[in-house]
């Protein structure tokens, strides 16, 4: 059995989650075969740009289109990881040079990276060695906005709080929302 990391609830707006449809979420990936599967449906156009991607606590890798909401491609289910990732084919075999966590949705930790990393090698798929992109999230204790932290900067961009240098998104008093004052897909 495998150690699995932390799982992540969704804390983005409430209307996307309650937006979600019965029988949403992204395409499952729990093998080489469903990849080569899904990856065959796929238009050249698809394939030229990132796709979502969650890990569900199932450590099955799910995959949407890139402007699709994590929360969607999730089925509105806690997850593993969350973010963006993109595929090109090296050397007959695919692989996947491009890989974050950026999802504001879930605001997963980078310490998510050996999840993906098993989902992505049970789909059979190279892969590097961690996120390629690294997006740092933080609720700000001042004023709870959720945060990306860049250049190690740990400052609320909000209210100019010190933010804390561990993962605090969901709190364990349950308040794991945050206002929608962000950019990208959740």
């Amino acid at each position: 059995m495998s150690v699995r990391g932390r799982s992540y609830r969704y804390v983005g707006p409430a209307e996307l989650r309650a937006a979600l449809r019965p029988g949403g979420g992204g395409y499952p990936i729990a093998s080489a075969a469903d990849f080569s599967i899904w990856v065959a449906a796929r238009s050249a156009a698809e394939l030229a740009e990132p796709f979502t991607f969650v890990v569900g606590t199932d450590a099955v890798l799910r995959l949407a289109p890139r402007r699709s909401e994590h929360v969607a491609c999730a089925g509105g289910a806690n997850v593993l990881s969350a973010g963006e990732i993109h595929f090109t084919r090296e050397t007959g075999r695919w692989t996947v040079d491009d890989v974050s966590n950026h999802s504001t949705g879930y605001c997963p930790d980078v310490s998510s990276w050996p999840d993906v990393a098993r989902a992505l090698d049970g789909a059979g798929l190279g892969r590097p060695s961690g996120f390629t992109h690294e997006v740092v999230f933080r609720r700000c204790p001042g004023c709870e906005e959720c945060n990306i932290v860049r250049e190690e900067d740990f400052v609320c961009v909000f209210c100019g709080s010190d933010l804390p240098e561990a993962w605090n998104v969901d709190p364990a008093d349950g308040r794991g929302t945050h206002r929608d004052r962000r950019s990208g897909p959740a």
